[in-house]
C-alpha cells in the first residue's frame, strides 16, 4: 500500500508539473529566437533594446504588469517592439510570457 501511494503521488506530481515545464521549454526557445536580441538572455536589455527603450524584466512596471497586458504587448506590439500576431500562435505567445515571468 505504501509503495502504491508513493507511486501515485509521484505520478500526480509529474503530470501536474509536466505541462508547465514543457511550456517553459517552448517559451524559452521562442524567446531565444524572437526576443533575446533586444531583451537579452537574462531579461536585461541589450544595446539594441536600450536604444528602443526596452525595460528590464525586473523593473517594477513589468513586475506589476498583468499576464493579459504582457500578452497584449507581445500580440499587438508596444512602442518600437513589433507585433507578433500572425507570426506566433496564441499558445506560443502565452508560453513566451510565462518564460518572461521566470526572468523576473
Amino acid at each position: 500500500m505504501k509503495v502504491f501511494l508513493t507511486i501515485a503521488a509521484a505520478t500526480l506530481l509529474a503530470t501536474s508539473l509536466a505541462p508547465s515545464a514543457l511550456a517553459q521549454g517552448a517559451g524559452s526557445a521562442t524567446y531565444k529566437a524572437k526576443c533575446q536580441m533586444c531583451h537579452g538572455a537574462d531579461g536585461q536589455p541589450t544595446a539594441a533594446g536600450k536604444s528602443m527603450k526596452a525595460l528590464p524584466f525586473n523593473s517594477p512596471e513589468l513586475k506589476k504588469a498583468s499576464t493579459a497586458s504582457l500578452i497584449a504587448s507581445v500580440t499587438n506590439g508596444k512602442g518600437k517592439m513589433p507585433a507578433y500576431a500572425g507570426k506566433l500562435t496564441g499558445a506560443q505567445i502565452q508560453e513566451v510570457v510565462e518564460y518572461v515571468r521566470t526572468l523576473q
